[in-house]
C-alpha cells in the first residue's frame, strides 16, 4: 500500500526562461527592451523640459493681455512651419512677434466705463481723457481724472513688452529660427530669464497698481 501511494506522487517542475539576457545579450529580445527604455527616458526628457518651461512662464502670463497670448499660441504652429526654419517661416516669425508685441504695448493705454444703460464701453487714454472709439453712442464719457494717460501706463505697457518676449523666447520653434547657431548660448539665457523678468515685473506691478479695465487687461 504504501508502495502504490509513493507510485502516485506529483512532480512539480520549474520552466527554464527561454531567453535569458544575462547569457544572451546580443538577443532581439533585449535590444527591443533597450530601444524601448530609451524611448521611454527621451519622453520623460521632453515631459520635464515642457513641464519646467510652463512653470516658469506660467507666472507671467497673468502681465499679459489674453487676446494677444491665445493669438499667438494658436499661429506659431501653422506660422514656424512645425519646426522647419525656412527663409519664409523666419519672415513669418518675425512679423507674428512683431504684432503681438504691438498688441500688449497697445491695449495697455485702453480703459473702459460702464454706461447708464448697462453697457461697457471700451476707449483709449488720452492726456485730455478717454477717447471711446466708436462716435455717436448717445452716452457720455467720463471725464475723471483716471481716464488720462499717465506714466504708469508707459511702465505697464513696457513690463507686458517684456514678458510677451520671455514667454515667446521659452519656446523652442521661436529660438531655433532667430538664432539658428546659438541654441545651447539661447538655453542657457532662459533657464533664467523667465524668473528675472517674473521678479522685476512683480516689483513694479506693487509700486505702480494696474487700475485700467481696458481690452484683455482687467485690473486685479
Amino acid at each position: 500500500m504504501e508502495n502504490r501511494v509513493e507510485d502516485i506522487g506529483i512532480k512539480i517542475y520549474t520552466a527554464t526562461p527561454q531567453n535569458d539576457q544575462t547569457l544572451y545579450p546580443s538577443s532581439p529580445q533585449s535590444t527591443i527592451i533597450t530601444t524601448t527604455e530609451e524611448g521611454g527616458r527621451k519622453r520623460r526628457a521632453m515631459a520635464k523640459g515642457m513641464q519646467k518651461t510652463l512653470s516658469k512662464t506660467s507666472m507671467l502670463v497673468n502681465f499679459l493681455p489674453t487676446g494677444t497670448l491665445l493669438t499667438f499660441e494658436m499661429l506659431l504652429p501653422s506660422v514656424s512651419g512645425d519646426g522647419q526654419c525656412s527663409p519664409v517661416s523666419t519672415l513669418m516669425i518675425h512679423a507674428l512677434l512683431g504684432l503681438c508685441t504691438l498688441s500688449c504695448f497697445f491695449f495697455h493705454f485702453t480703459d473702459s466705463f460702464k454706461g447708464p444703460d448697462g453697457k461697457v464701453y471700451y476707449g483709449f487714454v488720452t492726456p485730455k481723457g478717454l477717447a471711446v472709439f466708436r462716435s455717436g453712442l448717445g452716452v457720455e464719457v467720463p471725464k475723471d481724472e483716471r481716464y488720462k494717460v499717465g506714466f504708469t501706463d508707459f511702465v505697464h505697457a513696457v513690463m507686458s513688452v517684456m514678458v510677451f518676449t520671455a514667454v515667446a523666447f521659452s519656446d523652442n520653434r521661436v529660438t531655433d529660427c532667430l538664432f539658428p547657431g546659438h541654441v545651447r548660448d539661447m538655453d542657457e539665457v532662459m533657464e533664467s530669464l523667465p524668473l528675472m523678468v517674473g521678479i522685476i515685473c512683480s516689483g513694479l506691478f506693487l509700486v505702480f497698481p494696474n487700475t485700467r479695465y481696458g481690452i484683455g487687461c482687467m485690473a486685479n
